[in-house]
């Protein structure tokens, strides 16, 4: 059994703690937030993170909190439905995917994580990580210490440890795009995700029975900043270049300036290791993608998997870290990349054939992690 700290109580930190538990590993988990707070929107988790939240034994927990739906529709801007593309079953007898609430979400990885074991304590971060070779002294913002076997940060795109480790890697890149959400009450049939295609992309994404959320990706040339008084109204004016009318009329409802969640999009992938001795990196700490084919937190649940096999699979951190990342650099590299060409497409005026990316995706991401 392994001490192990896990930096970062977000998607990616917290199922790694729960992974690493479900090992027998000590864990405790910091997080920067003391309310642990996350945004009031919602999440895709596709096929291949049902399969990692099946093996983390926290399935039903999703289901229970989430919508399920096996496919995902794609019109074009005048709102015309031109494809239907099936999502892959990944688990025997559950659905393909699921849209989740990022509160509900949040609830059950935390709640799950508490209950495995693992120490939670907020508003700590690390402000030094001594690594000795045989383990790590660390230091905390409340002037506490402590030794571990290893450290795993998943302290996300600004991640504080990777500026530890590798202070002279890229910052995150602006991709010249800003997505925008929002939640709205399900009026319809909405059992699957609806892609729309267009300059300005939007998708309607169904997360419990009576709730879905809409995400909007817009051209955002120079990376504005947008005040929060007015900021409904802002978005509103985003979608008047999409001529589909069920968009138009979700658009008359965003009125509430509280309830937009606007974030320009930016990218990051680390190229070499993402470890440095016995401190390791995942999720967005190391490739951080858009939002254009919905596998973010997926890749971070993945990693959060397969680091944790790792670590049981070796008695050197050394050795288990390059194996984790041996798995996983091409996967991640695709998701990042692919998605980063949709946006760039989309940002120069270029169709986007939406349901040939999205095929290919599933295709890749249903083969083993």
């Amino acid at each position: 059994m392994a001490r192990i700290l896990v930096i970062g109580g977000g998607i990616g930190g917290l199922t790694s703690a729960i992974a690493l538990r479900q090992r027998g590993h000590d864990v405790d988990v910091i997080e920067r937030d003391p309310d642990w707070s996350v945004y009031g929107v919602g999440i895709i988790q596709q096929a291949n993170v049902i399969r990692a939240v099946a093996q983390l034994g926290i399935l039903d927990d999703y289901l229970d909190a989430g919508c399920a739906f096996d496919r995902v529709d794609i019109y074009i801007p005048t709102g015309q439905k031109v494809a239907s593309v099936p999502t892959p079953k990944l688990v025997e007898d559950y659905p393909a995917n699921i849209g989740i609430g990022r509160p509900a979400l949040h609830k059950v990885l935390g709640d799950r994580t508490k209950a495995a074991g693992a120490t939670v304590r907020l508003g700590v971060t690390a402000t030094e990580l001594n690594d000795d070779g045989a383990g790590v002294d660390a230091r905390f913002s409340d002037g506490s210490t402590g030794r571990y076997d290893m450290v795993v940060a998943a302290d996300g795109l600004y991640s504080e440890t990777r500026a530890m480790l590798f202070p002279d890697v890229p910052q995150p890149r602006f991709v010249g795009q800003g997505v925008w959400r929002y939640n709205f009450p399900r009026t319809g049939d909405e059992s699957a995700i609806a892609v729309f295609e267009g300059p300005t992309g939007v998708g309607l994404v169904p997360t419990s029975p009576t709730q879905m959320y809409m995400y909007v990706t817009t051209p955002e040339p120079g990376n504005p900043r947008y005040p929060r008084e007015g900021i409904a109204a802002a978005m509103r004016d985003k979608l008047r270049g999409v001529p589909a009318p069920q968009i138009q009329a979700l658009a008359e409802q965003i009125t509430d300036d509280a309830e937009v969640v606007y974030k320009p999009l930016e990218t990051l992938f680390l190229d070499g290791p993402w470890h440095r001795g016995r401190i390791a990196l995942l999720g967005d700490a190391v490739h951080a993608t858009t939002p254009h084919l919905g596998q973010g937190a997926g890749m971070a649940i993945e990693d959060s998997l397969v680091l944790a096999e790792e670590i049981s699979r070796h008695d050197d951190p050394e050795a288990a870290f390059t194996a984790f990342h041996a798995r996983r650099v091409e996967r991640c590299r695709y998701i990042v990349d692919a998605s980063v060409a949709i946006c760039s497409a989309q940002v120069a005026g270029e169709r986007v054939d939406q349901a040939a990316a999205t095929s290919e995706m599933f295709q890749i991401v249903a083969q083993p992690i």
